[in-house]
Order: C-alpha cells, then structure tokens, then sequence
C-alpha cells in the first residue's frame, strides 16, 4: 500500500488545523508553510476535506479554516477517504467488487483481510491522537519489531 503525496498532505494539514484549535482559522498559506506544501496543492486538499465536511472555510481578512469536529472525533482514515477515496483498492477497485479464478481465486481474501487491518488501525487512530503523540497501544505494538523500520 502507498500513501500519496495527497493523502499525506491532507493528514498533515488536518494535523496543523488540530493543534491550533485555540488560535481561531488557520490561512491555507500559514498551513502551507508550516507542513511545507505547496499552496497550490493544498487548496485543492483543503477543498476536498471541505467537501468531505472535515473542515469549514470561512471567507475575509480573519478567514481560513478549521476543523469541522473535535480533532478526537476524525479519524486517519476519514481525511485519507476525503482526498485519495477508498484506503484499499485493486486497480481502482474495492476488494469485494473483484473476482478471481483457478489459482488466484484466494487472491480475495487476501485482499479483504489488507483492507481489514489498513481500516482498522487508520480508523482507529484520530488526529487529536496523533497531533499528541499518543497512538494507541495496539498501532504502537506494530512498530516495535525491528523489521517494521526496515523491510521494503
């Protein structure tokens, strides 16, 4: 699985958005700098996640944006759906929609059980549990083994 150059963009954005809850909307432009994307790009996640009703915009000189819930009620999964659809897919297909045949027939319960596990530690970890270093135990247990740093 990859994540995209957008999907890590949005995540980091959101992650801006949540650590700065108390200082009112945040510029496209302040969060641009701040993560190190470009504006441009940006706009278009921050429309995305807009429309996916994962922040509001607001328009005039104290404008920008914010999020549309508590940082601890959105999750990874919710602002990788807003931008990129789908977490897992075959060829642009969601796993239950494919069919395989002969030998590669439990090609889809494999399939299924990638989708399972990418859903359950992306929907379970929020954005207040990321912007405070705090990943569940569980996501955290995954990155103790020291192969999980270094297999391709």
């Amino acid at each position: 699985m990859r994540i995209s150059a957008r999907a890590d963009y949005a995540v980091r954005a959101a992650l801006q958005l949540a650590a700065c809850t108390d200082e009112g909307p945040l510029k496209a432009e302040a969060i641009a700098a701040a993560q190190d994307i470009p504006h441009k790009f940006l706009e278009g996640i921050l429309n995305d996640m807009r429309r996916g009703g994962l922040v509001h915009s607001q328009r005039g000189g104290n404008g920008g944006y914010r999020l549309a819930r508590p940082a601890g009620e959105i999750s990874v999964a919710e602002v990788i759906r807003a931008v990129d659809g789908p977490l897992v897919s075959v060829r642009g297909v969601r796993p239950p929609e494919l069919s395989y045949t002969g030998p590669a027939e439990s090609l889809l319960p494999l399939w299924v059980a990638l989708r399972a596990n990418v859903r359950r530690i992306l929907d379970e970890v929020s954005l207040a549990d990321v912007a405070s270093a705090r990943l569940p135990e569980d996501v955290l247990s995954l990155t103790e083994r020291p192969e999980a740093w270094t297999n391709p």
